[in-house]
């Protein structure tokens, strides 16, 4: 039939899922959630363990990857073929007293998470050009607010995406020192350092960074919002003979993202690694205070991409933080909820991000300590993040949720060794916490 002669509903499905037929237009959750994990607190995070072990934290890098993937394929796959967030999927299943639980503590530590990064930009711009931290600070928070509640949700994406980019000033930084690869290779397969408090802590926050509840969150539902704006698309329990083609596009989009996202991590390390660490400095407070430190060392060039990273990343950081708390309490209270509405239509939806974002930015006119905001902040994600993880296993598991569409052996058996990884991260972080 030619297109002249399909109908009006015919002719919207194809457009609406003609985006989705590129490489690129394939690309969506999964790479801005994978980009928004190196946030700029990520980022102090990956340069503390750098500068503080060298090349001997390299890697976890290597381990977090597919535990990741796994967890965040899983999460995917969960908001695409049950049509629901994870909160509504917790809501209609699980008992109420467990969904509030988890997603009040998710709102707070990702309020936190906010703060420290609405911060560390400010801090960022105030290394590069001078003038008012606080000021740049609200300034980048308004601003963020201001493109998730005014930019429709299909544009908006478009905008994440390209933000996406500013991950690139760590490859492009590595490329302004010296690199000895050889070792580097080595060490990243067989590592070099000695284990005690500091090191145990040092991989729990780690994995802490790189696994966060916020990122479960954000994708299963950015998942449902992909499938409400294709109006060829349904729930995949609902319509499994699509399921082989969205699948393909989750696992690519996924892996893609995640790896990413951890490549700009060790590429992190691995610059703080030889510029920082080499000259002895071992103590990162902040990712602002890491580009500071690179600026005598590694020369303004690498001083001013470290320092744009910073901006570029909170930038694509915030909307998901905000985004995801939002999420999480609009299917927790069953609210309407999606960026592609207008404000009017959301109201308590929108109410969610911008009363986060706006108390995010509030908190950097407090006394607040951003460092031990963000320690704070870890371990509210680490407790939260295990038995989410353990509820995503069983709901992917279960035919009441995913129909004939449930998560395949090999998948169920990486979620869970994440999981467990996760949990015995925890453990080790209340352990020497305890010592």
């Amino acid at each position: 039939m030619s297109s002249e002669q399909d109908t009006e509903p015919q002719q919207a499905a194809r457009q609406a899922a003609a985006p989705s037929d590129t490489w690129l237009g394939k690309l969506g959750p999964g790479l801005i959630t994978g980009a928004a994990d190196d946030d700029p607190s990520g980022i102090a995070t990956y340069s503390q363990a750098g500068a503080q072990f060298g090349f001997g934290m390299l890697w976890t890098v290597c381990l977090t990857f597919p535990l990741m993937l796994g967890i965040q394929v899983i999460s995917a796959k969960i908001g695409r073929v049950s049509g629901h967030g994870l909160a509504t999927n917790i809501r209609r299943h699980y008992p109420k007293s467990l969904l509030y639980a988890i997603v009040g503590l998710l709102l707070l530590a990702n309020v936190i998470n906010i703060a420290a990064d609405v911060a560390a930009m400010g801090d960022a711009l105030t290394l590069i050009i001078g003038g008012p931290t606080h000021l740049y600070a609200v300034g980048f928070g308004l601003l963020s607010l201001l493109l998730q509640v005014f930019i429709p949700y299909q544009q908006y994406v478009r905008i994440l995406k390209w933000l996406t980019l500013g991950l690139l000033a760590y490859v492009a930084t590595v490329l302004t020192v010296h690199i000895p690869w050889g070792e580097v290779a080595l060490r990243t397969v067989w590592p070099r350092f000695a284990w005690s408090a500091a090191s145990v802590t040092m991989i729990v926050a780690v994995f802490g960074t790189t696994i966060s509840p916020y990122l479960f969150f954000w994708q299963a539902s950015q998942e449902v919002e992909d499938l409400q704006a294709d109006a060829g698309a349904q729930a995949l329990r609902r319509a499994p003979e699509q399921a082989p083609r969205q699948f393909q596009r989750i696992k690519m989009d996924t892996a893609i993202g995640m790896g990413f996202s951890n490549l700009v991590a060790f590429f992190i390390m691995l610059t703080t690694a030889v510029t920082l660490g080499a000259q002895g400095i071992t103590h990162i407070d902040t990712s602002a205070q890491a580009a500071s430190a690179l600026r005598p060392i590694a020369g303004e060039f690498a001083f001013a991409l470290f320092s744009l990273g910073i901006i570029g990343t909170g930038l694509l950081a915030i909307p998901v933080l905000a985004g995801s708390a939002a999420y999480a309490m609009a299917g927790a209270f069953h609210w309407k909820n999606s960026l592609e509405l207008a404000p009017r239509a959301a109201k308590k939806f929108y109410g969610i991000i911008v009363t986060a974002t706006v108390i995010g930015a509030a908190l950097c006119f407090t006394p607040l300590d951003p460092i031990k905001a963000l320690y704070w902040s870890a371990v509210i994600n680490g407790v939260i993040s295990v038995p989410i993880m353990a509820l995503m296993m069983v709901m992917a598991s279960r035919p009441a949720i995913m129909g004939t569409l449930t998560i395949s052996r090999r998948l169920r058996a990486l979620g869970w060794l994440s999981t467990i990884v996760m949990a015995t991260a925890v453990l080790a972080m209340f352990t020497t916490m305890a010592f």
